[in-house]
């Protein structure tokens, strides 16, 4: 056996774990899930083989119709938000001279909490009378008590605030790395050219962006595709199921109501939405 073979052999055996572990619980679980989807099946009892019914189902669905606007209005609204948001952090970050330290913990932080915690921190911030927000705006002179949770529109900007809060610690540091990568002698001759910081923005720091700016539009879509927890745990999906999603669909569907054949469905069809994103990925990444 050659020298070529024997490190291609011992490439091989150093995979294999992770090929066991992968095919074991991610691989298996999928394709099972995928054979599900075909069934009619409550858990109890035998399955019933339904064909691409589940599938079909779902087109005349109105509840998983409502929930995927809902979903896709959420994902419109928060990528800008948290682009813009850790972009703009990174940007106060880069320039800051004393406090940094303190700053960049202070901003990543909350990706340290799960998702329960950050939950409940905003429900309690948010709570009409006696929460942070209640007593920030009657400070500002609000004259009317604002219910958060209890109105559709404000109920999500409630789900928005504390995602933007608990997330864009993780686009900061993206953008961070980013800025620090831009050698500083560009900065130097755009100064020596007669350039502002405007100018040397637009020129030079959002150009060598661009590739991060694609990889955190495309992570945090697909992450904003799956939200659950924060409608869930925030606002239980209310009032009147105006804010549920994608994900609250799957789990209404097979841990309350035991569809498990149509819960797959729905999760094969979030699937096909973030390969697709995932495609698109790929390819601007390719062409830049």
């Amino acid at each position: 056996m050659t020298y070529s073979q024997k490190s291609a052999w011992t490439g091989f055996w150093m995979v294999v774990p992770y090929l066991l572990f992968f095919a074991a619980f991610s691989l298996i679980p999928i394709l099972y899930g995928l054979r599900i989807s075909f069934y009619q099946w409550a858990l109890i009892g035998e399955r019933k083989f339904v064909g691409l019914q589940n599938y079909l189902d779902l087109f005349s669905d109105a509840e998983f119709l409502t929930n995927t606007w809902h979903t896709v209005i959420f994902v419109l609204v928060s990528v800008p938000l948290l682009t813009a948001a850790g972009l703009l952090l990174a940007l106060l970050a880069n320039g800051l001279v004393r406090g940094r330290t303190l700053f960049r913990a202070a901003v990543f932080l909350p990706m340290l909490l799960s998702v329960s915690v950050i939950s409940s921190i905003w429900v309690i911030f948010l709570q009409p009378y006696t929460g942070l927000m209640s007593q920030v705006l009657g400070a500002l002179g609000a004259s009317r008590e604002v219910y958060w949770l209890s109105d559709p529109l404000l109920a999500w900007v409630s789900i928005v605030m504390s995602t933007l809060w608990w997330t864009a610690g993780f686009v900061f540091i993206l953008y961070l790395a980013g800025l620090q990568d831009i050698p500083q002698t560009h900065y130097e001759a755009a100064r020596i050219e007669g350039a502002g910081r405007w100018d040397s923005f637009r020129l030079i720091t959002w150009p060598s962006l661009s590739r991060v700016t694609v990889l955190v539009v495309v992570l945090q879509t697909i992450s904003s595709f799956k939200i659950f927890g924060q409608s869930k745990l925030i606002t239980g999906g209310g009032p009147a199921g105006s804010t549920k999603t994608i994900v609250f669909s799957i789990y209404e569907k097979g841990f309350q109501h035991f569809e498990l054949g149509y819960a797959s469905a729905i999760s094969f069809i979030l699937l096909l939405i973030i390969l697709l994103i995932s495609l698109l990925q790929f390819r601007l990444l390719r062409e830049n």
